[in-house]
């Protein structure tokens, strides 16, 4: 006797699809019956990757995010986002010395700085934008680089009996060094102005934080040069290293908007696109003007 045999189908799971709307939905199989409803975590994404996270295709690690202005590129190879690692080592650097900049709790020169300087602001900055350069990010691998070369040249200068750079030029008077430091400020505050331009069609946190850096070595820069002969001038110095703090603190807020993700936070950093930026068209695009038109057409 042949026996018939019934194909059942396995159960289907729970599967992720791309909606109509740029959103994702997940399917739910019960009595024959398919539901829709959000993924739980679709709040978003990261904002620092500039694009939808939230897609399973684009899915980004807890460590996602981008020190790059414009769309977020997925590196070749796995690596980790080594932006906000790189921004937290300028942060905290530039913290401590912007501190003695206001002149906090009286300290008058900046010694302390230049363990940091190397060790964390200039080494470890200098190997995240090393490590920028793996993924394919230019902008990072620059801007990281270079501001770790910053850090590691600062703590050559100020080295106590070390190179001698700051007492060799001392001896040709005090307004020698003065007027060198303040033209190596200055030339900082140039290079600071073309990452500045790059960052016009990003987020409002990514400009803050070089639009404060370059009013600071802007500051810096004129009060060494504005001397009168044996110190910076004082209300320059006080106003770069006020504008340094608020740099620190945008480089903190852009690291941890670059590491705050669903999986390990409860919230999401807002950046603030700029409206004429690649993700701030995006949004526009989706806003739904119908009901104003259909109002409009009543009226």
């Amino acid at each position: 006797m042949a026996t018939a045999i019934e194909h059942t189908e396995a159960p289907r799971g729970p599967s992720f699809e791309k909606s109509t709307n740029g959103t994702n939905t997940l399917d739910h199989a019960h009595n024959g019956k398919t539901t829709r409803q959000r993924a739980p975590y679709d709040y978003g994404g990261n904002p620092l990757a500039h694009v939808a996270t939230n897609d399973p295709e684009m899915r980004l690690t807890a460590f996602g995010g981008d020190f790059q202005p414009g769309l977020y590129r997925a590196p070749n190879r796995k690596f980790a986002n080594p932006a906000p690692l790189g921004l937290s080592a300028f942060a905290l650097t530039t913290f401590v010395l912007s501190l003695i900049n206001v002149n906090t709790r009286g300290i008058g020169h900046p010694n302390i700085v230049v363990a940091l300087a190397y060790g964390y602001g200039g080494l470890v900055q200098l190997l995240a934008g090393m490590w920028e350069m793996a993924i394919g990010n230019t902008f990072g691998a620059t801007a990281l680089s270079s501001y770790g070369g910053f850090w590691l040249s600062f703590a050559i200068i100020l080295t106590p009996g070390g190179f001698s750079i700051e007492s060799d030029l001392i001896k040709f008077g005090e307004a020698t060094f003065l007027n060198s430091f303040g033209l190596y400020l200055m030339g900082w505050f140039i290079f600071t102005f073309i990452l500045l331009i790059c960052t016009l069609r990003s987020t409002v946190a990514f400009f803050f934080l070089f639009f404060t850096l370059d009013l600071a070595f802007l500051l810096l820069g004129i009060g060494y040069l504005q001397h009168d002969g044996k110190h910076p001038q004082g209300d320059c110095i006080k106003a770069g290293g006020a504008f340094g703090l608020m740099a620190a603190f945008a480089a903190w807020y852009n690291a941890l908007a670059g590491i705050a993700d669903s999986s390990n936070s409860f919230f999401i950093i807002p950046v603030a696109h700029f409206p004429w930026s690649d993700k701030g068209r995006e949004h526009r695009d989706k806003v739904d003007n119908s009901t104003a038109r259909d109002a409009a057409h009543t009226a």
